[in-house]
């Protein structure tokens, strides 16, 4: 089972988008505009996962893989006119994203078809980043050619793991083989390349995560991101610990294969950009930063979030109960919430921190605001013993601090939520 979803209030009046998604930045500026499609299906279900996603592909009208697309643009095209009422200006997407589940279990050209319909309802920036994700066995060359010639730029391949036996407790579908061959037929089409790992699985050797790494390296992606397996309450995984069969992911194993991962990926010429993720020079996932930097998105698909201005949105979970909802002509929204200005500047430092270029230490005294290049302006007082314990700490870097800015360490990329509430107190 998927998560519950947030608790939160339906939109008001006959479902319209509340007027606060039309606020500004907190700097007063307009925000950059990003569109996410979630593509719910997927061939298998592995047994840590939590997504929204299902192995079911004919749920019935509008629900189902072979018309998924044409209610997906009843959604985008009623997004566009939701905005228009409230006077919302449309602004070309500077990135798309299409994720899952596994979007290529549907045709390429159903995904050019949806980033078509993304450029018909909202524009397209000229230098767009277009992302979708892939299983390293849902794609074929011809595939990529098709995403590429379509106006796709990046691919990021789901490979988890090289070593046989921990794809299999992962349920993985693919061989390691595949990998580098898929990777290469995307270099070859003109896409950008990522790769995503887990690790932390029940079983995996520090030798297995070294033989992840060093297959990595060798195939050469432009982006790599690395996650620690969270075991999930309600997923199969999280059954199989409770039973017994399986272990649970221990905290210093996973910290352990963090610094492995960021060590192997230093010397191959990678750097770190955000916690679990590393690229090489211009190649850093801007969609992701999207997220980061407090962007606005769109997001479409059975229980996609949005954000736009000072609202946070997601959409019903099952995709039967979304095409309901939206060919009745209403916007598929489950509930929304109104951000104060209180949680925006946690969220603004929670996930500032976790960037390479930290944040501005003089703009903790400010609230809500720009988080400056330079970093200018004095440590506010109450705080400057308190980043001199986080740099005693080894937590945060001792030059940044000099310079006005809190950046972590590697020790304490480790430990940034200790970071974050040492810097909120």
């Amino acid at each position: 089972m998927s998560p519950a979803q947030p608790v939160g209030e339906p939109l008001p009046g006959a479902g319209e988008l509340p007027a606060q998604v039309a606020a500004p930045a907190p700097d007063g500026s307009e925000r950059s505009f990003s569109v996410y499609l979630h593509v719910p299906y997927c061939r298998v279900r592995c047994g840590y996962c939590d997504f929204n996603t299902y192995t079911n592909l004919t749920m019935g009208q509008g629900a189902s893989a072979e018309d998924f697309v044409v209610t997906l643009a009843r959604e985008l095209r009623a997004a566009r006119s939701a905005m228009d009422t409230v006077g919302l200006p449309v602004r070309p997407a500077q990135t798309v994203f299409v994720g899952g589940g596994t979007p290529t279990m549907l045709p390429a050209s159903d995904l050019v078809t949806m980033l078509e319909l993304v450029r018909e309802c909202f524009g397209l920036a000229p230098d767009a980043e277009v992302t979708t994700e892939a299983n390293p066995d849902s794609v074929d060359e011809a595939d990529l050619v098709a995403l590429a010639g379509g106006g796709f730029t990046r691919v990021s391949f789901g490979m988890q793991s090289a070593v046989p036996h921990v794809l299999k407790v992962l349920e993985r579908t693919h061989e390691p083989a595949r990998v580098p061959r898929v990777v290469d037929w995307a270099r070859r089409a003109g896409l950008s390349t990522s790769l995503d790992l887990i690790y932390g699985a029940p079983g995996e050797t520090l030798e297995d995560w070294q033989r992840s790494l060093d297959a990595v390296t060798r195939i050469g992606p432009d982006h790599v991101s690395a996650y620690a397996l969270v075991i999930e309450e309600g997923t199969r995984m999280w059954g199989q610990v409770r039973r017994g069969e399986l272990p649970m992911p221990e905290d210093d194993d996973e910290a352990t294969k963090y610094e492995m991962a960021d060590a192997a990926l230093r010397r191959a010429g990678y750097e770190w950009y955000e916690i679990s993720n590393w690229a090489r020079p211009g190649a850093e996932c801007r969609h992701n930063q999207a997220y980061w930097l407090d962007w606005d998105w769109w997001g479409a698909g059975p229980g996609a979030h949005s954000h736009l201005g000072d609202v946070r949105l997601w959409n019903t979970k099952h995709p039967v109960a979304w095409a309901g909802q939206i060919s009745t002509g209403h916007l598929p929204v489950a509930g929304h919430e109104v951000i104060d200005a209180g949680s925006r500047e946690l969220e603004r430092i929670m996930l500032g921190i976790r960037l390479r270029e930290g944040i501005a230490l003089a703009s903790l005294a400010n609230g809500p605001s720009a988080n400056s290049a330079d970093g200018a302006g004095a440590t506010p007082p109450h705080l400057v013993p308190v980043v001199a314990d986080l740099v005693a700490d080894g937590l945060l870097d001792a030059g940044a601090a000099m310079k006005g800015r809190a950046v972590l360490t590697l020790r304490g990329r480790l430990m940034a939520d200790t970071v974050t509430r040492a810097l909120t107190q």
